[in-house]
């Protein structure tokens, strides 16, 4: 289960990145200096840290924290706290993460799991989780009672949902005909972070219940969409798609196209290859884009992108509104 995130490819995703990863570096450095000014004992602890905040990119999460508390009339800067409080927790589930899918490479770089191991990666991400809800328990204490409570019920709900969508796909791991629409469902509960994030910046931002809703509702549309194009992108990159096949689930377009029967045959004599191949990877590419299967999930991105940008006309700053139609649309650039 990944974090969500804008992956590399062409101009437009890396604009983006840019602004988000803009939009998150004050939070990010606090939230740097706060971790690194920890009193750790173990020096592999402090080593694991210090390997993991010199290469510190997740940052889609705190941008789009910053772009909702904006779009409502707030200051992000006003919130840093809370921002960083949130690249924190984050950097948790994506140790965690690694640890539950085994993976010792991410973006080309040893993760924290491929460089010090299982035990050390999972005290490193408790301590993430330790002090990203420490400082934000403090950085909402003078909000209204309601809203503390609407804070810390979005963050309980969000851990939750990506609990879930964890355990469920542990259970699927491994088996090559998952139903399409079954695992849909658990990209679905990983796409409730991206929502999370948005309904925390507007909630700290002051939105009405309205503002709320429909930039939570974006969020939920944009995780999804930025969840399916990684797990078209994984394709793409073959450590990944070796990867999805070692310890992982299948990437969804893979799924969608082992359901037509005229690609099924291919397929399977790829993907049970001892190690798969550049050369196997341009044929499966071929294979599975052209299946009538997946072009409908393509459509069905498209679709998506629709509705994100319709909710996005309720924004009243035309900056806001088209950061948030060009994010939507990224998530369809060179699929």
């Amino acid at each position: 289960m990944k974090i969500m995130s804008f992956k590399k490819h062409k101009k437009t995703s890396q604009l983006l990145l840019g602004i988000l990863e803009k939009r998150s570096r004050k939070g990010l450095e606090l939230a740097k200096k706060i971790v690194l000014t920890e009193k750790i004992e173990s020096q592999k602890v402090y080593d694991a840290l210090e390997y993991y905040t010199s290469n510190w990119k997740i940052f889609t999460h705190p941008g789009l924290f910053s772009i909702a508390c904006e779009a409502v009339g707030g200051n992000p800067e006003n919130a840093i706290n809370v921002q960083a409080s949130l690249a924190m927790i984050t950097a948790a589930l994506d140790i965690h993460d690694d640890i539950l899918d085994k993976s010792k490479i991410k973006r080309g770089r040893l993760t924290v799991y491929g460089k010090f191991g299982h035990d050390i990666a999972l005290l490193l991400g408790n301590a993430f989780i330790v002090s990203g809800f420490t400082l934000l328990g403090k950085s909402i204490a003078k909000l209204p009672v309601d809203k503390t409570k609407e804070v810390f019920d979005t963050v309980q709900k969000s851990l939750f949902k990506i609990g879930n969508a964890h355990a469920l796909e542990s259970a699927l791991k491994g088996n090559m005909y998952i139903a399409p629409e079954q695992y849909m469902q658990i990209l679905e509960m990983k796409a409730f972070s991206a929502e999370a994030s948005m309904r925390l910046g507007a909630i700290i931002g002051g939105a009405t219940d309205y503002e709320v809703e429909f930039l939570a509702k974006y969020g939920r549309i944009l995780g999804l969409l930025a969840t399916l194009r990684e797990e078209f992108i994984d394709i793409f990159e073959i450590q990944e798609l070796r990867q999805r096949i070692s310890n992982e689930c299948l990437p969804m377009p893979i799924l969608y196209a082992l359901q037509n029967e005229n690609s099924k045959e291919i397929l399977q004599k790829l993907l049970l290859k001892k190690k798969i191949t550049d050369a196997d990877v341009d044929q499966l590419l071929n294979v599975v884009m052209e299946t009538n299967e997946v072009k409908k999930l393509k459509r069905k991105m498209k679709s998506l992108v629709k509705a994100a940008i319709a909710l996005a006309s309720n924004i009243k700053y035309p900056k806001l509104k088209n950061l948030l139609d060009q994010l939507a649309v990224a998530a369809l650039e060179d699929l």
